[in-house]
């Protein structure tokens, strides 16, 4: 691993630009693109003490921060991915630590676990975690068997809600199979279909290490009457023409009562280190009505952009914009140093040679 920058540095500010999609809805493109408008915000932030670039990724990264050597830049990573290919977030964060810069968020193992749900899934119920029991289908042949409804049908690796529509939530056999249907064919993955948790829905942001619990945020679903409804879907989360969208806010602090709020954030923990977490991240949760929290995602370097869930927690914490983004690339420098020291003392025992005195 190459020697940190040492100060002063740079910064670049990392970030994908996409022209089309491969996959999924022409609207799909609203959430790919909302990553450019924040890159800027980022930045902005950053400005006042650092120089800052901003490097948009249109093929590959390593193409893109050729200019921008690792002994004297440190990369804000906001790079999601390009043109909806499966898994490019965490293809990102790899080539960014084989080419040795120091970088902020996640690296590639937790990108990769938590966007596939899946594999999430099975993280969190090795470390004793509850989520809520899934199937998985290739296609819809592959429904025919009794299942737990009502079910939330999503695809098996993505993000930012995409493929969770209005109609998620289904009831019965048939729907099951339409909506698998449309997951596979439309987003061209398994559809992972989940047990429903109907009942109260939070979000935790946690930054680190070590991990630390941010105030806790709660959807408000009052205006909704229909459970199936009480859901973020795309259009909650993207589409500002719908009424979902102005009418799932979040409340952060959330009011909830001391036992509950112990409890999430303790399960919201044990979900940072089942995945090996760093930098910052959402744990988004379902809760019954007999207070009993379910993880449903497990969200590596969510949204942080000014109207975005992690920069309400971090507010309410105390954060303004500028101290939440300095407060990010303080803790990816930091944990970059202690990795850095810990591999120099391992390769000098493996070697036998000992620093000089």
């Amino acid at each position: 691993m190459k020697k940190p920058p040492n100060p002063p540095f740079g910064v670049v500010v990392l970030y994908n630009e996409s022209h089309s999609l491969i996959k999924g809805e022409p609207e799909d493109m609203l959430a790919d693109n909302e990553v450019i408008a924040c890159a800027a915000a980022v930045a902005e932030a950053l400005s006042e003490h650092y120089e800052v670039v901003q490097v948009p990724v249109h093929t590959d990264v390593e193409v893109a921060l050729a200019p921008y050597p690792p002994s004297r830049w440190v990369v804000f990573n906001l790079a999601e991915g390009l043109d909806g290919k499966l898994f490019e977030e965490a293809r990102i964060a790899w080539a960014l630590e084989a080419m040795g810069y120091c970088f902020t968020g996640n690296d590639g193992d937790a990108i990769a676990h938590s966007t596939h749900k899946a594999l999430t899934k099975r993280y969190l119920e090795r470390a004793g975690l509850p989520t809520p029991k899934g199937w998985l289908f290739r296609d819809a042949t592959e429904v025919d068997g009794i299942y737990s409804y009502p079910l939330i049908v999503k695809p098996v690796a993505e993000d930012g809600s995409l493929g969770i529509g209005d109609e998620a939530v289904v009831h019965d056999l048939e729907a099951l199979r339409n909506k698998v249907a449309y997951v596979t064919d439309r987003y061209c993955q398994v559809a992972l279909a989940e047990e429903f948790i109907a009942g109260r829905e939070f979000n935790v942001a946690l930054w680190g290490p070590p991990a630390m619990v941010l105030p806790l945020a709660e959807i408000d679903f009052s205006d909704f009457t229909n459970p199936d409804e009480q859901i973020i879907s795309y259009g909650a989360k993207w589409l500002d023409n719908t009424f979902a969208y102005h009418h799932t806010p979040g409340i952060c602090p959330a009011l909830v009562n001391e036992k509950l709020a112990t409890r999430i954030k303790s399960i919201a923990l044990g979900a940072w280190h089942a995945l090996g977490c760093r930098g910052y991240v959402r744990v988004d949760m379902r809760i019954t009505r007999g207070d009993l929290p379910y993880v449903i995602e497990v969200n590596c370097n969510p949204d942080i952009a000014v109207d975005a869930g992690f920069f309400r927690a971090a507010r309410a914490l105390g954060y303004d914009y500028q101290k939440m983004v300095l407060q990010i690339l303080k803790y990816a420098i930091k944990d970059f140093q202690k990795n850095h020291d810990r591999s120099c003392r391992k390769e000098r025992w493996r070697t036998g040679r000992r620093p000089n005195r």
